[in-house]
């Protein structure tokens, strides 16, 4: 098992997209909770997402009460500037899922009273916070270093 990857709500089909090229890429599991503040259709990953989008594993739920039914007892870890513990001093777990919030709003606090573990990247002062797919890959590449849950490397 390895870490995975959640966007709760994502407003912005061209992060959808980059999203599953890093879940594809990294060999890891996508969650998208929805609803999406856009229309699903396969046109808007093209670009993004390129040939990609066929090489993940990608879960689409409803709601967030059905993905909680769905993902059962892990780890939900959410990547919020609301928290004072920085990724670098978290220690990962092979089952996290690595939860992202809506680029426009978060989630809400309810979400926040329910996840196992909130973190942050520690950033510049006065930096309000970076784009999602950028979270997403910074966190998951430490996840990923810490459980020593890389892909094999091949050759060339």
């Amino acid at each position: 098992m390895k870490p995975s990857i959640a966007f709760y709500q994502p407003d912005i089909p061209q992060n959808v997209g980059a999203a599953m090229r890093l879940a594809a890429c990294m060999d890891v599991d996508m969650h998208v909770i929805e609803p999406c503040g856009f229309i699903w259709k396969d046109d808007h990953f093209k670009r993004s997402g390129m040939d990609y989008r066929s090489q993940v594993n990608l879960f689409r739920h409803q709601d967030w009460e059905s993905f909680l039914q769905h993902t059962g007892d892990v780890r939900l870890v959410l990547l919020t500037t609301k928290s004072s513990i920085p990724h670098t001093d978290f220690n990962f777990q092979e089952n996290d899922i690595l939860l992202f919030g809506r680029e426009s709003a978060g989630v809400p606090e309810t979400i926040h009273q329910t996840v196992s573990a909130r973190i942050k990247i520690p950033m510049k002062e006065g930096a309000r916070s970076l784009n999602v797919i950028n979270t997403a890959s910074l966190i998951l590449g430490e996840a990923l270093r810490q459980t020593n849950s890389f892909p094999e490397m091949r050759e060339g």
